[in-house]
């Protein structure tokens, strides 16, 4: 979902790839329903790993949640900024939309926040050369009341547009 959401939203003012330390294999249906739901395609998307994508080369890396550790290549020098985004991996349709949205959200903060600390630090003109997202596949993140956790956004998630946070652009 982030990388669909992060490509049509950047209106090709940056590149994204979606990719899991394990990643589940597949992309789910009910994924494909709340994309198409939205107007976007998953088309040309498969489930990546890490070693799939060009990490190294990324300004920003998002962690998504489930308390994985990423695996950063020797001498990355990209900000690193963490969601705490919940796995719907096993819930509802309802739920899937409701970590949609929060994903959305989240990347809408995140490319106002890359476009101002781009104009600060670049070339006029000069996209941002990567984002990236992981996540932790097959539902192992916590769950909470009704066997899914909560879909809400974090303080630090909210200040991420601001500019906040532990991440610090390269």
């Amino acid at each position: 979902m982030a990388e669909a959401l992060t490509k049509h939203l950047g209106r090709g003012r940056v590149r994204a790839w979606s990719a899991g330390s394990r990643p589940l294999g597949t992309i789910t249906p009910e994924t494909y329903v709340v994309m198409r739901e939205k107007g976007l395609s998953l088309e040309g998307q498969w489930s990546k790993g890490l070693k799939d994508v060009p990490v190294a080369e990324m300004d920003a890396v998002v962690g998504m949640g489930c308390e994985v550790a990423c695996p950063f290549p020797a001498g990355f020098r990209g900000r690193v900024v963490e969601w705490n985004i919940p796995d719907p991996y096993g819930c509802d349709l309802e739920y899937f939309r409701e970590v949609r949205d929060l994903i959305e959200r989240q990347v809408e903060a995140l490319l106002a926040d890359l476009e101002v600390r781009s104009r600060e630090a670049q070339a006029p003109g000069s996209p941002p050369r990567a984002f990236a997202t992981r996540r932790l596949s097959g539902g192992a993140s916590a769950r909470g009341q009704h066997g899914r956790p909560p879909v809400s956004a974090t303080p630090d998630q909210r200040s991420l547009a601001r500019g906040a946070g532990k991440a610090v652009l390269s």
